[in-house]
């Protein structure tokens, strides 16, 4: 017995761009597309209405953006799986549009048979990121959104060498309240409450390495 096809709406504001993924999803039997949108608002109302199983969401649109219509639907309840499509990958583009639920994020150079494989995996409520777009998110884990300064990761490096706040202190010539200071600025950009979760966090961000001094 075949699969049922994949129901899909398609969101854009450029009609060349919905011409272009119509034909290419409904000249596939895996595929069936409900709809076109031109913009987040008619996306969230069609999608509520059709109920597809993955929306092929633009970000920067006129009127309701990709970003604010992929909320509305989390707050609806409609359980379409959002795969944005965008030209952009940008920080301030991609981490809103994974944040407010999206379960893929490609850009519109993806080859067709690239995107209709994203399209499946978005559809199993899989995660799919372009190659640019991981290597982004890859680099927002590994660094604290308020990077350390430069005496910061001094003292982090004596902290994880089993230094004390008045070692440490003599050792860069600076007051131990100084210190202190700075170890109170270190666990709130890191997350955490003492030194040994701080010493633990930089290992894992790549802060700190194993032949660090």
């Amino acid at each position: 017995m075949a699969e049922a096809p994949i129901r899909l709406v398609i969101a854009d504001d450029h009609p060349i761009v919905r011409d272009g993924l119509r034909g290419m999803f409904a000249g596939d039997p895996g595929f069936e597309v409900l709809g076109e949108a031109a913009d987040g608002a008619q996306a969230v109302e069609l999608a509520r209405v059709v109920r597809p199983d993955v929306i092929l969401m633009d970000l920067r649109m006129p009127g309701t953006d990709g970003v604010t219509a992929i909320k509305e639907l989390a707050r609806l309840g409609v359980p379409a799986r959002v795969l944005v499509l965008t030209t952009y990958d940008t920080d301030r583009d991609v981490m809103p549009a994974i944040e407010a639920g999206a379960t893929g994020y490609l850009l519109k150079d993806t080859g067709r048979d690239e995107l209709i494989r994203a399209v499946r995996t978005a559809a199993r409520g899989e995660a799919v990121l372009s190659p640019s777009v991981a290597t982004r998110l890859l680099g927002q884990v590994r660094a604290p959104a308020d990077p350390l300064s430069a005496r910061e990761l001094e003292i982090l490096r004596l902290i994880a060498g089993g230094a004390t706040n008045r070692e440490a202190a003599a050792r860069l010539f600076i007051s131990e309240a100084t210190v202190k200071s700075h170890v109170l600025h270190i666990y709130a950009k890191l997350g955490v409450n003492d030194r040994a979760a701080a010493v633990a966090a930089a290992f894992r961000s790549g802060l700190l390495a194993l032949d660090d001094d």
